[in-house]
């Protein structure tokens, strides 16, 4: 008999698979969006960190979207993850931890408000009272699952890292529920991972992706790109509406937030609290 084309469950990849491949995404993209460090160039370049990415990108993109979901996307185009992963990695040929730090420190600068700007909470239109208000719903997802961040490393809960990163726990989280057949916890999990993308990350994060991507053609330009893929990847996959890759910055005006960055060796990070 010659060999059925039909898919069968061990074709398809596991529910807890796929959680732990987009855990792989969310870490990496957080991590490489790190201020660099020598521990930080060396982790994100390891062949470890390169295959685990590659391996998540091959099984992601083999996964079909729920029956019924719209797709909900700037475009329609198939997204191609593992061609955007080649090509953020082949940009690592040409690279240093001095050249990294040279290009970190152009897009990003040391205040809010660089060339690529990586905080949620100054995009968009809102004013004066509008920003402390989003970093407390930031905080607040946050600490709903006993995380909150770390206090020595001087930096906002909004910045594009620490929400990325965030979406890896949640991702993990989502994993762990379904190895322990825990369906409360599962659907907990999966309802604040659908609503952080749609109102945080899936908000701005094209914005901020397509705009990397625009002011850089090595490293972070292929970041960009690849972030912006995996982000309308995930809002296909949940049926929401991504962010416009246009997001203007709200108005410059006093409003009493501190605008501080770590140093460079500092990093975003969220942690337990004790």
């Amino acid at each position: 008999m010659g060999r059925s084309k039909t898919k069968t469950q061990w074709d398809t990849p596991q529910p807890c698979d796929q959680a732990l491949c987009r855990s792989v995404f969310y870490g990496t993209l957080s991590l490489a969006l790190h201020t660099p460090t020598l521990q930080i160039f060396n982790e994100v370049r390891s062949k470890r960190v390169r295959r685990a990415l590659q391996q998540a990108a091959q099984l992601l993109s083999s996964c079909d979207l729920p029956e019924g979901r719209e797709i909900a996307a700037p475009d329609s185009d198939p997204i191609d993850l593992s061609a955007r992963v080649t090509d953020w990695i082949k940009s690592f040929r040409s690279v240093s931890l001095d050249r990294l730090l040279s290009a970190h420190g152009r897009l990003f600068g040391h205040t809010a408000r660089g060339v690529v700007c990586p905080y949620e909470a100054e995009y968009g239109h809102e004013g004066l009272f509008q920003q402390p208000r989003q970093l407390a719903k930031i905080e607040g997802f946050y600490q709903a699952f006993g995380l909150t961040t770390r206090k020595t490393e001087h930096e906002r809960s909004d910045h594009v890292s620490c929400e990325l990163e965030f979406l890896d726990f949640l991702s993990r989280k989502e994993a762990f529920a379904l190895a322990a057949g825990d369906a409360a916890m599962l659907e907990e999990t999966r309802k604040a991972i659908r609503l952080f993308l749609k109102d945080h990350v899936g908000r701005f994060g094209m914005a901020f992706a397509r705009l990397l991507q625009k002011q850089d053609e090595g490293f972070f330009g292929k970041l960009g790109e690849l972030l912006y893929g995996f982000v309308t990847f995930e809002c296909r996959r949940l049926g929401i509406e991504a962010g416009p890759p246009l997001l203007q910055l709200r108005p410059a005006e006093e409003d009493g937030v501190p605008m501080a960055c770590g140093a460079q060796s500092e990093l975003v990070q969220l942690q337990t609290p004790q």
